[in-house]
């Protein structure tokens, strides 16, 4: 469709794949072949780094261990989003503070 960007999705065993494939010909060689972008096989590789065996868990971002349960991940979730609103908070409140000391 015109217009209207697709989100491909693949599987671990395909990252970890493309992943080793682009240690042995190279991330812009292992991309074009396998039809998937520069940039995401790049992430994937970063991921490998970053996480280890944790990485490319199904096709989501999680990289929960395995005794994590849905619950922890959650509150993860939750705790970070909450994290983040208490920092703009203290944002507006510092801005609106200096705001009255004029």
């Amino acid at each position: 469709t015109r217009g209207r960007v697709t989100m491909n999705r693949y599987d671990k065993a395909f990252k970890e794949e493309a992943v080793r494939l682009s240690d042995e010909i190279g991330p812009r060689k292992a991309a074009e072949q396998l039809g998937v972008a520069y940039y995401t096989l790049q992430g994937w590789r970063k991921q490998r780094i970053l996480h280890g065996d944790r990485a490319h868990i199904g096709s989501g971002h999680a990289y929960a261990s395995a005794d994590k349960t849905a619950r922890e991940i959650e509150l993860e979730k939750e705790i970070g989003e909450l994290r983040r609103a208490n920092d703009i908070l203290k944002d507006a409140l510092g801005f609106f503070a200096k705001d009255r000391k004029r």
